[in-house]
């Protein structure tokens, strides 16, 4: 290898994160903080890891965030894809977010449950149309012939919806993500990271604690 990956390493040195700038709230928290990134015009801010787990097997994928309310962290994907069918199994999910070109990261663990129908077409409507038929022609996480095999049945998808919209796949739609644990990141130098913890408690509030790096 031309690079010693054992000495690739960067310290930092932005920002601090302190109990008292804290949000009582980790979703308000959270959206300050994703806020900061979308006003900086980060590419694709939205983007996060979706940790799943089955039969004892963790996997995990980088999906896209499309909606964030008090209820939780919305996305949408094929239910019947890898993820899917592990989410069927076990509900118990993770997210992590990370915007390096601010030294932070977030945490976040939960229980996933499926969106509703209408949230669902709702989202599906307002697609590209490329990616609608896409939602189609895709049998997400299955073995397929060749490109040429995925390509001709897109090409037979767009012949059979020329001219009318492209009704939702029953097979695709949205899960939200109801969240009990948040960690912030913050880095700091010599490896001392800010690590501000979330945690509800049984009362339903939010108890705050900060953990060692």
């Amino acid at each position: 290898m031309d690079h010693n990956i054992a000495k690739l390493r960067q310290d930092y040195n932005l920002k601090g994160l302190h109990e008292t700038d804290l949000d009582h709230n980790p979703l308000n928290q959270f959206k300050l903080w994703f806020d900061e990134v979308v006003q900086a015009n980060i590419s694709e801010p939205n983007a996060m890891h979706l940790s799943t787990v089955s039969d004892g097997r963790p996997s995990g994928r980088i999906v896209l965030l499309k909606d964030l309310d008090q209820a939780g962290f919305t996305f949408f994907t094929n239910y019947e894809s890898r993820k899917g069918n592990d989410m069927e199994t076990n509900p118990r999910v993770a997210l992590t977010f990370f915007w390096k070109e601010f030294e932070r990261q977030v945490r976040v663990e939960g229980l996933v449950e499926k969106t509703t129908d209408a949230e669902s077409s709702e989202y599906f409507a307002v697609r590209p149309r490329g990616s609608q038929i896409g939602a189609w022609a895709s049998s997400q996480s299955r073995p397929v012939i060749g490109r040429e095999a995925l390509e001709e049945n897109t090409q037979l998808l767009e012949a059979k919806f020329a001219g009318v919209e492209v009704p939702r796949p029953p097979h695709w739609g949205g899960y939200r993500v109801i969240p009990d644990y948040f960690e912030f990141w913050q880095g700091r130098p010599s490896r001392l990271h800010d690590r501000l913890v979330y945690q509800r408690n049984q009362d339903g509030n939010w108890n705050i604690e900060r953990l060692a790096p």
